[in-house]
C-alpha cells in the first residue's frame, strides 16, 4: 500500500515538472527587458521632444527568481533579477549597474514562441497586454 502511494506521489511530481517545461533562456529574457526599456524610452523621447532615442545596450543579466504561473490559460514565467544598462548619447555614455527587472513571459500554445506579458488594469480579475517576442531569424 505504501509503495502504491509513493508511486502515485512520484508520478504526480514528475507530471508537474513536465507540465512546467523548460523556461525561457537568457537571450529571450534579454529581448523582453529590451522591449520593456524601449517602451519606456519611447515615452520619454515623445515627452522630451527628442528627434531619436539613444542607443541602449543591455549586459550582465542575472535572473534571481523564476516563478512558473499561468497567464490567460497559457504557461508563463515571472522572472526577476538585475542587469547592466549602457545608454549611448551623442555627447557621452551613461552606464547603470544592477538595474532591477521584473518580466512576465508567456509561452504560446505551440511552445515555439513567447510573448512579453504586462499586467494591465485593476480589479479582481488580472488583465494582460502581450507583445510577441520575435524569434531569432524571424522576418
Amino acid at each position: 500500500m505504501l509503495r502504491l502511494i509513493l508511486t502515485a506521489i512520484l508520478i504526480t511530481l514528475l507530471s508537474a515538472c513536465q507540465a512546467v517545461g523548460p523556461g525561457p533562456g537568457i537571450h529571450l529574457v534579454e529581448q523582453a527587458i529590451t522591449m520593456q526599456v524601449n517602451q519606456t524610452q519611447q515615452q520619454l523621447v515623445r515627452q522630451l521632444g527628442l528627434s531619436q532615442p539613444p542607443e541602449l545596450e543591455i549586459t550582465r543579466i542575472g535572473v534571481k527568481k523564476r516563478e512558473p504561473l499561468v497567464i490567460e490559460d497559457l504557461q508563463a514565467f515571472r522572472l526577476r533579477g538585475n542587469y547592466d544598462l549602457k545608454i549611448k548619447l551623442p555627447a557621452k555614455e551613461n552606464f547603470q549597474r544592477n538595474k532591477p527587472f521584473d518580466v512576465y513571459l508567456q509561452r504560446q500554445q505551440q511552445a515555439q514562441t513567447w510573448r512579453l506579458a504586462i499586467p494591465a488594469g485593476n480589479g479582481n480579475e488580472q488583465k494582460w497586454t502581450t507583445y510577441l517576442i520575435e524569434p531569432v531569424g524571424y522576418e
